[in-house]
């Protein structure tokens, strides 16, 4: 099993003055002791289950690039873009350029989008659910078509482009991996089963089905259950003094049994690097031993 790193919160000690300093120790930390994928989250207002919306956030893209000139190995990726956020054709130029600059480490992180506060306090488009799903497919069709240079014409029901030119190309192949956010069984599961590479999921009593599910779409579709990958949110509490690996490895060995490959969560004053020291010689040997 792999790690990643979910930097989710940016509210740290020293305050924005030496936010990016901070963010660059701690991302070039994570990469060096092995994690194998770093995230940040694509909102622009903090998220209520992790403090007010007042809080530091900072735009994922920018901040993406900003880590790809501080990491070496890890995988770089939204956890993830709200389709809405960006027209595909600019989605797919930005991952793009992400992954030229960081050397063939990009993904495409994302998902239907779900902040409707944040979308009208800034003046984003926020469509009703079905909608945001319609347009969900569209953007892969497009971003997918960007990454494999077919620049002919996209004519959708919400997204019309002329010419999908990309240039330079993608670094990775065949195309930086597409990770689709969230369990909806209808929906969300059926476009990671056509269009994606991976998939993240919530830990909890229904993962099972949710996996089931899945295969199901899977075989509906004509496609190979086994070549998705399947990720995991976690929470990385080490503790006050370390005192949780041991039950952050027994938590990584019940989802390694379940079939995911990757847990991926945040880490409890990421800021503070020491804590690192813990992943590195315990708990990341320990994950790829599982």
């Amino acid at each position: 099993m792999k790690l990643g790193l979910h930097i989710s919160n940016f509210t740290w000690p020293d305050g924005a003055p030496r936010l990016g300093a901070v963010l660059a120790d701690v991302a070039s930390t994570a990469d060096e002791v092995g994690f194998e994928r770093i995230s940040v989250m694509d909102h622009l207002w903090q998220i209520a289950v992790l403090g007010p919306p007042e809080h530091e956030m900072l735009e994922a893209y920018t901040a993406l690039g900003y880590l790809a000139g501080h990491t070496k190995r890890a995988k770089l990726l939204t956890l993830v873009t709200g389709v809405v956020y960006r027209e595909p054709g600019l989605l797919a130029k930005a991952v793009t350029t992400l992954d030229v600059l960081s050397g063939g480490r990009a993904m495409l992180g994302i998902g239907a989008a779900w902040n409707e506060a944040e979308s009208k306090g800034l003046g984003l488009l926020f469509p009703p659910t079905g909608e945001r799903f319609e347009r969900l497919e569209e953007a892969l069709q497009i971003c997918l078509r960007m990454f494999h240079g077919d620049e002919s014409p996209f004519r959708g029901k919400h997204y019309h482009l002329d010419r999908l030119l990309n240039q330079p190309p993608v670094l990775s192949r065949p195309h930086p991996p597409i990770l689709i956010g969230g369990g909806g069984e209808k929906k969300t599961l059926r476009l990671v089963a056509q269009y994606a590479d991976a998939c993240n999921l919530f830990p909890g009593p229904e993962v099972q089905h949710k996996l089931d599910v899945l295969k199901r779409h899977c075989d509906d579709v004509g496609r190979d259950y086994d070549d998705i990958q399947k990720t995991v949110l976690f929470n990385f509490d080490l503790g006050e003094k370390g005192e949780r690996v041991g039950e952050i490895i027994e938590g990584l060995r019940r989802l390694s049994g379940v079939g995911f490959t990757v847990a991926h969560g945040g880490l409890r004053n990421a800021w503070d690097t020491g804590q690192f020291e813990y992943f590195q010689k315990e708990i990341i040997p320990a994950a790829e031993a599982l």
